[in-house]
């Protein structure tokens, strides 16, 4: 991923799942409780859009923060947010989790 100054930037699932595997990125997923209580990428993080607040927004030195949903809905909104906020930009996965799954890339189940 070249500099981007600013924008959002859409990563497909391969890409993300990419960073992941290199430990240089973290999930953030955006989805409510009983969505994240079912299936979540493997080592994401809960951070429910119903309770999205950019102050408090979670941040990851040296790793890049990649948000997720279930269709690609909810993180462009809270990309969105997040550079209405004073964020120069904001990733999110394109298409969700509902693509990575259709790229094949595992989920973690439910508690």
């Amino acid at each position: 991923m070249g500099v981007v100054e600013s924008g959002l930037i859409e990563l497909e699932a391969e890409t993300v799942a990419a960073l992941l595997a290199a430990g240089e990125a973290v999930v953030v997923d955006v989805r409510e409780i009983h969505e994240w209580s079912a299936e979540r990428i493997a080592g994401a993080v809960w951070q429910p859009l119903s309770e999205f607040d950019a102050e408090s927004w979670p941040s990851f030195p040296g790793r890049k923060t990649v948000i997720a949903c279930k269709g690609g809905i909810r993180s462009a909104l809270v990309a969105e947010r997040l550079m209405a906020a004073g964020h120069p930009w904001a990733i999110h996965l394109k298409g969700g989790l509902e693509a990575w799954k259709d790229a094949g890339l595992p989920l973690e189940e439910g508690e």
